[in-house]
């Protein structure tokens, strides 16, 4: 892991690891639909979506949702309602196309054509921390490139080892004070 902070959180320094506050950054990416998968308005939207596309039918096929094209008819006209645990396995469908469709577009827009990402890194929260103990960090801000189609596949393959080697090579674009930002409170950028 990125950082050498001994004993971090000790004197009350409240942050994440910034292999996690990167993958948090990408999940934060991922928006969809916000009415519940038990409404009927949740249910056709997401039905809706799954059913567009080859890729919409092995997100169902991934999640388990192995039902006779009869009864996936029937759940798009509205005549009958999937049972609790097919529910489920939409909703889990439809997130994991979500994040697939997102996954795309964001290697895309991170890498802009080679000249990468302006990346704003937010340093721990010292509030609890005493003044003796407190590191001197300030936001950061670098631009990254070269690293973003590691760091979605990464995101995308819950791969925390891939992040963090993602993120040793973030920390080297700040300088000798890298050893500061292992650990972050938040990071961010315009994509």
């Amino acid at each position: 892991m990125a950082g050498r902070w001994k004993d971090f959180g000790r004197y009350g320094a409240n942050g994440a690891p910034g292999a996690e506050a990167l993958g948090t950054a990408m999940e934060g990416m991922v928006h969809g639909i916000s009415s519940p998968v038990d409404s009927d308005r949740g249910l056709a939207a997401r039905l809706n979506y799954l059913t567009k596309s080859d890729a919409g039918y092995e997100a169902m096929d991934r999640a388990g949702v192995h039902v006779s094209p009869r009864t996936l008819m029937a759940w798009l006209a509205e005549e009958r309602t999937p049972n609790k645990v097919n529910l489920a396995r939409l909703d889990a469908a439809y997130w994991d196309l979500r994040r697939r469709n997102v996954a795309a577009d964001l290697k895309h827009r991170l890498n802009n054509n080679g000249r990468g990402t302006r990346v704003e890194i937010n340093p721990v929260n010292q509030n609890g921390v005493e003044q003796k103990y407190r590191r001197d960090l300030s936001s950061r801000s670098v631009s990254v490139r070269g690293v973003w189609d590691r760091a979605v596949d990464a995101w995308m393959n819950d791969d925390l080892a891939e992040l963090d080697a993602v993120w040793d090579e973030v920390l080297d674009l700040i300088g000798s004070d890298y050893d500061g930002y292992s650990y972050v409170s938040s990071i961010g950028w315009a994509a």
